[in-house]
């Protein structure tokens, strides 16, 4: 991040944004351009400093002054919070004022959100425990112990558990009719984890990579964190442009494409097989890699989906991420990535660099619990009661006006807000009421769809479904009001 001083435009050569503006500010509080207590430059002079207009310099002073790192003072302005101060609230300062200071600002924005302690918790695709066989489950844990007393003296292998590996095998070609090799599937914590494996192995810092719009949030930040240039592709219910898709293609030559084809995050839609036949022809003819992350796809209401685009490929050019952590325990975070074995040469190495491998004991609970009939007949009462909870949401959100395409699985709703309401001012007011979601502008990897929120309909049952949408279209009604 470039500091205030020297940057009035931002790395695509247009006008900043309040979130660079208000990374620039906290990156000079960091580094001791601005002291604890000290007077920062008034709203005039900063938007004056950083090429944009007043109102962009408000808000960036505004987010700060909320998250506690700064304070509005009357009729004097914004000033740095002492850490006495902030003693009151936690931040990125202890008690004892450390020198040692970091260069770089590393964020996860939806991490961000997920760490406010709310009642209402719409924003996390997260699945209530009380849906979970956890009695069940505990009692594996201990058939564990049982059949593998070592589990707990030794480490995984890079790739993972060899038998864990083995009965996935197994399992895509029954499922899928998917042949893969054990060696071809390395065991991940969660797909977030294989996400960035991806992302460090097999594109380097100036190569570009296509992205849907919208799109997973982390998926945002770990590949623009590894200086990868993102190129968006909307997604619709009716799946991508493949003119537009065939053009970017050719003419940018991306590295890979990052793709979420089955009941996408945010958006739940599908792309439909014929597209995923296509997509897979398009990679091979330009050889961009397709990275298939798919997280839901054993969440279905009604009938199940497409088969994954690894299935159609026959050259390598698809990575599948097959996260279970979802409903299968998500407290042991397992996912599996598939990729021919030029690839997984890749990406093993990196793999060992950031754990060694993922813990063992996770994948013998997993592997016993997974494969047995008893988790397999839950996933279907699971469904039943996910798809309960989805209409209960779309039914509170009926009288609204507000928009939605109902999806057919996954954990969320997309859902467009009226033109006039700030989703901004709805998602501070919300937290400050206990009821979170996630702004439609951090899924998008152009900062934009400020109109478009993400609301999840997977942890809370009807009754709080009902009650935080009712909190939700209050909060709207009293912001539509004062405008």
């Amino acid at each position: 991040m470039a500091s205030i001083g020297n940057m009035h435009e931002d790395e695509t050569g247009g006008r900043r944004t309040t979130k660079s503006v208000y990374e620039a500010i906290l990156g000079g509080i960091r580094a001791g351009r601005w002291l604890p207590g000290g007077k920062l430059p008034s709203v005039r002079e900063m938007g004056e400093l950083m090429n944009v207009h007043r109102l962009t310099a408000l808000k960036a002073y505004r987010q700060l002054a909320d998250e506690g790192l700064v304070e509005a003072k009357y009729k004097s302005g914004y000033y740095v919070k002492t850490h006495e101060a902030r003693a009151r609230e936690p931040s990125l300062e202890t008690e004892w004022d450390y020198k040692a200071r970091s260069l770089y600002v590393n964020r996860s924005r939806l991490s961000d959100i997920h760490r406010q302690q709310v009642d209402y918790q719409m924003s996390e695709a997260l699945i209530d425990p009380n849906l979970l066989p956890n009695a069940y489950l505990s009692n594996y844990v201990k058939q564990v112990f049982d059949l593998y007393p070592r589990v707990l003296s030794t480490y995984s292998t890079v790739l993972g558990d060899a038998e864990l590996r083995e009965k996935l095998g197994g399992f895509f070609l029954a499922k899928h009719g998917i042949s893969v090799h054990p060696d071809e599937l390395l065991i991940t914590t969660g797909s977030q984890q294989a996400i960035d494996l991806v992302s460090r192995a097999l594109a380097k810092p100036g190569d570009k990579a296509l992205i849907e719009r919208p799109t997973y949030s982390p998926a945002i930040d770990a590949f623009q964190q590894q200086g990868i240039a993102l190129l968006p592709v909307t997604i619709t219910p009716e799946g991508y442009d493949l003119d537009e898709v065939e053009r970017l293609m050719k003419t940018e030559r991306p590295r890979l494409f990052y793709m979420n084809p089955t009941y996408q995050n945010p958006t739940g839609y599908t792309v439909p097989a014929m597209q995923r036949k296509r997509l897979v022809e398009l990679a091979e003819r330009y050889q961009c890699l397709l990275v298939e992350d798919d997280v839901y796809h054993d969440i279905y209401f009604g009938g199940p989906p497409p088969p994954p685009l690894f299935y159609y490929d026959t050259e390598g050019y698809v990575l599948y991420i097959r996260s279970f952590s979802k409903y299968v325990a998500p407290g042991l975070r397992i996912s599996v990535l598939a990729a021919r074995p030029a690839l997984m040469e890749a990406i093993a190495p990196v793999k060992a660099l950031s754990d060694n491998g993922t813990p063992l004991l996770n994948q013998k609970i997993f592997q016993h619990y997974f494969f047995s009939k008893r988790l397999q007949e839950h996933v279907a009462k699971l469904r039943t009661a996910l798809e309960l909870r989805k209409t209960a949401m779309e039914s509170s959100l009926s009288d609204t006006g507000w928009q939605w395409a109902s999806p057919n699985g996954g954990l969320n709703l997309w859902v467009r807000l009226p033109d006039h309401l700030s989703v901004e001012e709805l998602l501070r007011r919300a937290l400050s009421r206990s009821l979170a979601f996630v702004p439609g502008s951090i899924c998008d990897p152009l900062g934009g769809m400020n109109d478009w929120i993400r609301l999840s309909y997977s942890y809370l049952n009807e009754t709080n479904i009902a009650e935080g949408i009712r909190r939700l279209v209050d909060i709207a009604e009293e912001i539509r009001s004062e405008h």
